[in-house]
């Protein structure tokens, strides 16, 4: 078990945990949730060690073993794939290296022939052995292919560097994992596969992630870091999130009974824990969520961000024509022989395995760029609004925000004054002084934010979504989504968020190296599809 008594830590007058008490217990996986700067991954440090609380203690059971997940990406240049994998158990690679060293010897003592006989027991009883071969199998596992596995870590791409790391980790059976953004720079099979290795695993893990999918796949609990406290609930992210609204809603309503706020949250948990017994955590951790009860559910504290898109004027028949789009960059080919139509009520989700693939197209599309051929047909009823998946290029100037808000009001608008900009950023959490802030130095999220009140002030019939929950946080994120599920207009849209491409298209545009796969379907039975996945295998392996 892992536990942090009295926890408190504070920066000068900012204090991130005040006297935090929490038990973490073996097979349950623990959500890390809360708004940015809340202090997740500064929690994950206190329990590894890495940072020092002002006042409080971790403990963790005699004889168990934690194991953090990296984020050095140089620590282990000079070493190969599979050492820097088998480095994930100091205990096992020390003994190895000490074995190592004493069978190198050329005068080969009894003391050293003592030693080693120990060195073998431990060898063996810890799986030494197969040491190689298990680091091997989880590297592939996680989409290392085995032409890697040998090479020096600073001579592999930096994405191929995050799965080592993460392989690194699992390796040999942690009792306790501290996982930070674990899904990071993987694709969405790789994602799959973590997903069912943490649903099965039986022992402690605690994950940090702005990924809803993957945190309901492998989440039993949810650990809430709000108001320097944290609390501990049963569920995952979804569920959280579904009963925290519903009791605010209920105390918002003051008229209704408490029977009846009572029967409310009974008939939520039990179609939640209905539908919890389907999912990959049946294999292990159903237990946990059969136990779900009244009184653990609280409102939420947070606060959500009101992204809403009212279109000025409904489409006509012509919405977008894409017609033999194709695209080389330096040499290397990115796509050829894009060509689809947009009809009306369609919300395409954009797939592919090279990123940037659907960035150019995308910047294609929004006129930013020119294709190598092909042509773009945009219908004269449509007002189109794109959220790239780089936005710096509009922030360069030191101007305040409701200034900067004011160069994208549309030329219809006459009476755009302080008020009206107020409004459209205060929808986006500025709200005060906030509207003042410079915005060549806003954050990361904050820029999105701003970006969606340029968005909404525009009153688009089309949006065009290039990894639109980048630098968010979860509860953008959802607000985000809910909006994009109710827009009533077209979508163009990609993203590494399952749950968004889930929940919001139900259409599938694959681009592939000899072209596209379209299918009228929502994501997961696009992925799911046999015939997809043979044309996938196909067109991938040409």
């Amino acid at each position: 078990m892992l536990s942090a008594k009295n926890v408190t830590l504070a920066y000068g007058k900012r204090v991130l945990f005040e006297e935090v008490s929490i038990n973490f217990i073996k097979g349950n996986c623990y959500g890390v949730i809360g708004a940015n700067g809340a202090g997740k991954s500064t929690f994950l440090k206190i329990l590894s060690g890495e940072i020092e609380p002002n006042k409080g203690t971790v403990e963790m059971s005699p004889g168990e073993r934690m194991a953090v997940l990296k984020q050095n990406h140089f620590e282990f240049d000079d070493f190969t794939v599979l050492d820097t994998v088998m480095q994930g158990h100091t205990k096992l690679w020390n003994i190895m290296k000490e074995r190592e060293a004493i069978y190198s010897k050329a005068d080969f003592t009894e003391e050293d022939g003592l030693r080693v006989g120990d060195l073998e027991a431990d060898f063996g009883e810890m799986g030494g052995y197969e040491a190689e071969s298990d680091a091997g199998a989880l590297l592939s596992d996680l989409g290392v292919s085995e032409d890697l596995h040998y090479a020096l870590m600073k001579d592999i791409p930096s994405n191929i560097k995050l799965r080592v790391l993460l392989a690194q980790v699992l390796y040999g059976n942690p009792d306790v994992l501290l996982l930070d953004e674990p899904t990071n720079g993987l694709d969405i099979e790789t994602i799959a596969w973590l997903e069912n290795f943490l649903a099965d695993y039986e022992n402690t893990v605690l994950v940090v992630s702005h990924d809803r999918h993957f945190l309901d796949a492998v989440c039993t609990h949810v650990a809430n870091v709000d108001r320097q406290k944290i609390k501990v609930s049963t569920g995952n992210y979804t569920f959280w999130y579904e009963s925290s609204m519903l009791v605010s809603r209920q105390l918002a309503d003051k008229n209704k009974k408490n029977e009846e706020k009572r029967a409310q949250l009974m008939e939520f948990i039990s179609r939640f824990s209905a539908n919890a017994s389907k999912s990959k955590q049946a294999t292990s951790r159903k237990k946990a969520l059969e136990k779900l009860s009244i009184e653990e559910i609280e409102p939420s504290n947070r606060k959500y961000p009101g992204i809403i898109f009212n279109p000025l004027r409904e489409p006509g028949d012509q919405l977008l024509h894409v017609e033999g789009l194709s695209k080389t960059v330096d040499g290397r080919l990115l796509f050829k022989n894009v060509s689809f139509t947009v009809n009306k009520g369609e919300k395409i989700a954009l797939y592919c395995k090279d990123p940037l693939a659907v960035t150019y197209l995308f910047e294609i599309i929004a006129g930013k760029l020119p294709a190598d051929s092909g042509k773009i047909e945009w219908g004269t009823t449509i007002t189109w609004s794109y959220l790239p998946v780089e936005n710096n290029e509009f922030f360069e100037k030191p101007e305040t925000l409701i200034d900067w808000l004011r160069d994208f009001v549309p030329s219809y608008v006459t009476d755009a004054d302080e008020s009206f900009l107020r409004g459209f950023l205060g929808k986006m959490l500025f709200s005060g002084e906030d509207i003042y802030k410079k915005s060549n130095v806003l954050s990361g999220g904050e820029k999105v934010r701003c970006m969606l009140s340029r968005m909404m002030i525009q009153n688009p019939n089309f949006l065009l979504l290039d990894q639109p929950t980048n630098h968010l946080d979860l509860e953008s994120i959802q607000s985000f989504n809910e909006s994009a599920t109710n827009f009533p207009g077209n979508i163009i849209l990609s993203s590494h968020d399952h749950t968004f491409m889930q929940t919001v298209a139900n259409r599938v545009i694959e681009i592939t190296p000899e072209g596209i796969i379209d299918r009228i379907t929502d994501f997961d039975s696009y992925l799911s599809n046999p015939e997809v996945q043979r044309l996938r295998e196909k067109y991938y392996t040409k």
